[in-house]
């Protein structure tokens, strides 16, 4: 069965986000410094069809974000920050025409949505019968591959505290950001059921990798 693993920068204090989510802030506000270790990389730079960009053990970790990932998770504040009934369909994501999934992607949401396919593979489905249900159907069209969860803290926590979660990778960068999103805030002890597998460390950022036990 595929894992269902995800990824996340966070601050020294636990933030995955700012406050305030809007156009102005994707990332809540001052939500964007915790990308920063991956900004610079040469991986974030070919993703925005750009020369340069550094290499090396952050570059690594950039590359590793869809390894092996053949369908996404996302919430809806993730997708984006539309919030309540859908007032159309013009709202199609952060990510411009082409967005970096090049997979399906099963968005949480109370409001129906038909799908929305974009150019380079990417379709969005949007779930409204629970995360069970996304991950069922992300699982069927990720075939033999992993299904990762896009974001965001609120969608980790759902699928942590239901013990669905086979691995986190957290980037942890030393920024403080004092207020936002937490990215382990309600999950009770499903953190128990975890190992730390691996600790590497650059300048930018302390890359960590858990594993479910037994897993």
């Amino acid at each position: 069965m595929a894992k269902l693993k995800f990824q996340m920068s966070m601050s020294l204090d636990g933030y995955v986000a700012g406050p305030n989510q809007s156009l102005e802030h994707p990332l809540g506000e001052g939500g964007m410094a915790l990308h920063g270790w991956a900004f610079a990389t040469r991986t974030f730079c070919e993703m925005q069809g750009r020369d340069g960009g550094e290499t090396g053990l952050d570059d690594d970790q950039a590359a590793a974000w869809n390894r092996d990932v053949g369908a996404f998770v996302m919430g809806r504040n993730m997708f984006g920050p539309v919030r309540g009934e859908w007032p159309d369909d013009s709202w199609r994501g952060w990510w411009g025409d082409e967005p970096p999934y090049h997979a399906p992607v099963f968005v949480l949401t109370h409001h129906a949505r038909e799908p929305l396919a974009m150019e380079g593979g990417t379709t969005f489905h949007f779930v409204t019968d629970g995360i069970e249900s996304a991950l069922e159907q992300a699982r069927a069209a990720a075939g033999d591959r992993d299904v990762s969860i896009g974001g965001g803290a609120s969608t980790v926590q759902q699928y942590l505290r239901a013990r669905l979660v086979d691995e986190m990778r957290l980037h942890v960068v030393p920024v403080l950001l004092g207020r936002g999103e937490r990215l382990f805030d309600g999950v009770g002890d499903a953190l128990d059921d975890f190992d730390c597998v691996e600790f590497v460390s650059s300048p930018a950022a302390a890359h960590l990798t858990y594993r479910r036990k037994g897993g």
